[in-house]
């Protein structure tokens, strides 16, 4: 097929969550779409991501549930963790969602070729290798879609064994004794806390004052304390210069600090875009100093015709479900169609750590800078009859809105919450920030009882100015 030439309505580059919701929206649209996928349909999220981290988060919970089980009357003994069983369990769930995930692209006929792409000037993407080696499609509309692989911190070359980053962690069949986590955002906090709650001693190190330097402050502090609390050791404001390896393990050095024995390193330290060798000589496609594609509101870059979303794009969360909304921008740009870009402060985020953490819009810091006369209410999870019931009480969730005159709630800019399954609550909130409603409108959907939801329901109750249990 060498030197084959073959023409779409759209040529997907990359078939993570951004490329292949771009293929099933396209080709449900009627468009002829092709996905260039380098390795298996799914992407990173899929098989070196979301999908394989929180099947071990769940392995994690099972764990401390069962751990726990004596407080609800039920005798569990000897309570191990077989971690090549959840690998194999893991590797079963990718497997089944990669096989559904084909079988949709197939059904709606779209094009799948296996190898890596690269954009040419005339909108021809040249498969480099892999089966389809040789083969040119041209399209009338390009998306770049090629996704991001993690970064890593000079001296700190990854093996494999002793030092890791999450693509090497999730293959693992066995836990380490000590392991150090480089990073204290929301991967390294879930990786750290997976391996301290089946029953790795961990270490955090991370360069800023905070972990989860993004999120409000008050919901970073929920975790930090129960990771305190479980044994997790958290070093902020920590430089790390270097490690000295020996057999199975190693000694980190923290610049002015104590050095840090381990049996592995986690590396947590953000993730880059997969640029290197996407787009040959002038294509017109502008690329940014650290190697992300720029591209507009509506997804457009500046070389016309040409699209791109998910992890390559320029100043976006590095979000699964971003990729998604992204990639329904783009194509009904393509269409002429009236279409709403991504309102990336809005966006919702999980964090599945324990406790899990869910956020969307404002922080109460963001608000303020941003010059707005706020009002802010906080209901704990202690006092949440089925957070009592289930016996996971840790948590709390904060809502901040404009201040009306009266004091009370108006619209609601951010929603915050830490907790029990917090990032199956997150909905509620979502849509009030999105939809801008104010507090008292939001107050009025009636939440059921007893569920864990009552508390985000409490607080916007005291919001409005009539709380019932909170004040």
């Amino acid at each position: 097929m060498v030197n084959e030439v073959q023409q779409f309505d759209v040529v997907v580059i990359g078939g993570g969550p951004g490329g292949y919701a771009a293929a099933l929206y396209g080709a449900a649209a009627g468009l002829n779409v092709a996905l260039i996928e380098r390795d298996k349909v799914g992407g990173t999220c899929l098989h070196r991501g979301c999908v394989p981290a929180k099947e071990f988060l769940e392995t994690a919970h099972v764990h401390r549930t069962v751990e726990h089980s004596s407080d609800f009357g039920i005798t569990a003994k000897s309570v191990s963790v077989d971690f090549a069983v959840s690998q194999a369990r893991k590797n079963e769930i990718v497997d089944r969602l990669f096989k559904g995930l084909s079988g949709l692209l197939k059904g709606r006929k779209v094009t799948v070729f296996e190898g890596t792409g690269r954009l040419d000037k005339d909108l021809s993407v040249t498969i480099l290798d892999g089966a389809d080696a040789g083969v040119v499609a041209k399209g009338a509309n390009v998306i770049l879609a090629a996704g991001s692989v993690p970064r890593t911190v000079p001296g700190f070359d990854v093996d494999g064994k002793i030092v890791v980053t999450s693509d090497e962690f999730l293959d693992l069949s066995a836990l380490p004794a000590r392991a150090t986590v480089i990073g204290g955002g929301a991967i390294g906090c879930e990786f750290a806390s997976l391996l301290s709650d089946m029953g790795t001693k961990v270490t955090i190190l991370e360069f800023l004052p905070s972990i989860l330097a993004g999120c409000d402050s008050e919901v970073a502090s929920v975790v930090q304390r129960s990771f305190k609390k479980r044994g997790i050791e958290i070093r902020v404001g920590a430089k790390i210069t270097g490690h000295t390896p020996k057999k199975g393990s190693t000694t980190i050095a923290v610049e002015g600090e104590e050095n840090v024995e381990t049996d592995m390193v986690v590396m947590s330290v953000g993730r880059r875009p997969r640029t290197e060798g996407l787009l040959a000589e002038g294509t017109g496609v502008e690329i940014d100093d650290r190697g992300f594609v720029v591209a507009d509101s509506y997804q457009r870059t500046a070389a016309a015709h040409v699209f791109a979303v998910g992890d390559v794009v320029a100043g976006t969360p590095q979000l699964a479900h971003v990729g998604f909304a992204e990639a329904i921008v783009a194509i009904k740009t393509i269409l002429g169609e009236p279409v709403v870009p991504v309102d990336y402060d809005r966006v919702p985020w999980a964090i599945y750590s324990n406790p899990e953490v869910a956020f969307c819009g404002l922080t109460e810091a963001a608000a303020k800078e941003k010059g707005y006369d706020v009002v802010v209410k906080k209901d704990p999870f202690g006092g949440n009859s089925r957070a009592q019931i289930i016996g996971d009480t840790e948590g709390v969730v904060k809502i901040i809105a404009e201040k009306r005159a009266d004091g009370t709630g108006g619209q609601i800019l951010g929603v915050h919450m830490a907790g029990p399954w917090v990032t199956e609550q997150l909905g509620a909130g979502y849509f009030a920030v999105n939809w801008e409603a104010t507090a008292e409108e939001a107050a009025a959907l009636i939440q059921p009882h007893p569920s864990l939801s009552e508390t985000f329901g409490e607080t916007l109750l005291a919001l409005a100015g009539r709380g019932l249990h909170v004040g």
